[in-house]
């Protein structure tokens, strides 16, 4: 139930992040391009990139259980004015801003145009829409941000818009029927889920959120980090095993605020691995931190993937709340960008 404090109504968004999962397969229905590529970089900021880190999770996932179905390629990400090198070798260049007018994004679009590089633009509207048509390039419309609200509350709209015309171009195989199945499951659990991202907001009020994971899902990690920062407008940080140990972890003998840790822990993860999740949260509790282990849901990669993002999105929501904090906005970004154009 959406609360006074969330005066645009995030709650009904996070609610509908299932449907989105159909909705990105229907938007970017027949848009593609010709070619085997050797990889694809997606140029984009904020929460325009984050498909490209999930796409990692769920594609190594695809290519294993379905060896010689798939094209393999490389996955690449660009999240500045220019195009790595990368971007110039057999690469699908996915141009992706949801306001279609984010400078460092539409600045690599038009450095592609110019090498004449293969792309597909993905926006809502704005420079890169009409430079998509000047240029004859294959276009995908997102939802408009009255229906969306921000760019990061779009992942899964866009991940599943990226995946169909990857699809749609003969790059991997057609997965319709599997979202549509997984977007249903998530229907069915995502009161479970609310409540779960309620629970942990509670433990973390007044404490600065550090988020851990196993390799495989660091970008969960990282994406549950973007969520708290810009829904509930407070510090966190993330990490993963085992590479925390042997860096971060030390850092914490002399903590200088209250830190609470959330351990996004995969029960399929290497035993060895898993092990070092109990042994780290018992040595930090011995220096007087708290932790919260979140079981991630099983199941098929693609569920669990939005389903752990979907317990993320109403943490951040939740901790928000608790802070009487509308989730929405985000003054100091457009602060930010108002004073880069004076």
């Amino acid at each position: 139930m959406q609360n006074k404090i969330d005066k645009e109504n995030l709650y009904s968004v996070i609610e509908n992040i299932p449907n989105q999962l159909v909705e990105g397969l229907e938007i970017a229905r027949g848009v593609k391009t010709a070619g085997k590529f050797k990889s694809i970089m997606i140029s984009g900021m904020g929460g325009s990139a984050l498909p490209g880190n999930l796409l990692r999770i769920y594609l190594h996932d695809l290519f294993g259980r379905d060896p010689g179905k798939n094209h393999r390629f490389g996955i690449f990400q660009n999240r500045f004015y220019s195009l790595p090198p990368e971007a110039f070798d057999n690469c699908l260049n996915i141009i992706s801003s949801y306001s279609g007018n984010t400078e460092e994004t539409v600045s690599s679009f038009e450095e592609a145009l110019e090498n004449k590089l293969p792309c597909v633009g993905i926006a809502a509207g704005g420079k890169v829409v009409e430079m998509g048509k000047a240029n004859n390039v294959p276009l995908v419309l997102m939802p408009p941000p009255e229906k969306i609200l921000q760019p990061r509350m779009a992942t899964a709209c866009n991940f599943a818009a990226v995946f169909k015309v990857l699809s749609n171009s003969g790059m991997i195989e057609e997965k319709d029927e599997e979202f549509k199945k997984h977007s249903e499951e998530l229907k069915a659990s995502r009161e479970k889920l609310r409540k779960q991202g309620e629970e942990i907001a509670k433990a973390i009020k007044g404490k600065t959120p550090v988020v851990y994971s196993s390799t495989k899902f660091k970008s969960l990690a990282m994406i549950w980090k973007i969520m708290i920062n810009e829904n509930a407008k407070t510090p966190a940080f993330w990490n993963f095993f085992p590479e925390l140990n042997h860096n971060e972890m030390v850092g914490f003998t002399n903590p200088q605020g209250k830190f609470h840790f959330l351990v996004l822990k995969d029960p399929s993860d290497n035993p060895r691995n898993l092990k070092r999740f109990d042994v780290t949260t018992n040595i930090l509790k011995d220096y007087g931190m708290d932790s919260t282990t979140i079981e991630m849901p099983q199941g098929d990669m693609l569920f669990r993937i939005f389903a752990t993002l979907q317990i993320g999105c109403w943490v951040s929501y939740y901790l928000a709340l608790e802070y009487g904090i509308d989730p929405t906005p985000v003054e100091m970004v457009e602060k930010l960008k108002t004073l880069l154009t004076e």
